[in-house]
Parts: structure tokens; C-alpha cells; sequence
């Protein structure tokens, strides 16, 4: 569902497009916490990216995240959209803390 959002939404300049992984379940004392006393998931996958960053004097610098990285988001960065029943988040480049790798 994921290819057709990249054909819907392109991102402009130095924004990308997160699909955000699912919160874990809390459990305190054998008790389920709402969703609204959780906290977000601070990962996700890229799923869309826009062309770069522009400069100054008109260059255009290449983005260090692709489609398909797994990244950690800052927590209050970006912008919560709804596509398709989809959640996801646009959000500069700079708002991403960094790319994390499988070892």
C-alpha cells in the first residue's frame, strides 16, 4: 500500500515521509494503558523522500536517509497526515536523529 502513497505524495526539497512503527503495549501492574497514556513510537520507516535540500545560490544537496531506512524521529517533529487509513509523518530532514542499522 506503501508504493501507492509514493505515487500520491512526492514530498518538496528536504521533507520525507515516515511511516511510524507500532508503540508497544504498557502493561503497569497488569493493567493496559490507553493509547493516550502511551507515548509515541520514535522509529520508523521512510517511505517517501523529496529531491534535497536547496542552497544558497540554487544547488540542490542529496538527502542522507532513502526509502525503505529505518530512522529515529525526534518526538515532537513533523506532521501527523492520514492517507488510506495510514498514518504518517513529513518532516524535515534535520528532525530525524539518525538511520538505524541491522548489525
Amino acid at each position: 500500500m506503501t508504493s501507492r502513497l509514493v505515487k500520491k505524495l512526492t514530498p518538496l526539497f528536504d521533507r520525507v515521509v515516515v511511516s511510524r512503527t507500532a508503540a508497544k503495549k504498557k502493561e503497569i501492574g497488569g493493567i493496559l494503558l490507553p493509547d493516550s497514556a502511551q507515548d509515541k513510537a520514535n522509529t520508523g520507516k521512510v517511505v517517501a523522500v523529496g529531491s534535497g535540500k536547496r542552497t544558497s545560490d540554487g544547488k540542490t544537496l542529496p538527502l542522507s536517509v532513502s526509502v525503505g531506512d529505518t530512522v529515529l524521529l525526534s518526538e515532537f517533529g513533523g506532521n501527523d497526515i492520514k492517507i488510506e487509513d495510514e498514518d504518517f509523518v513529513v518532516l524535515r530532514e534535520e528532525d530525524i536523529l539518525g538511520i538505524i542499522k541491522d548489525v
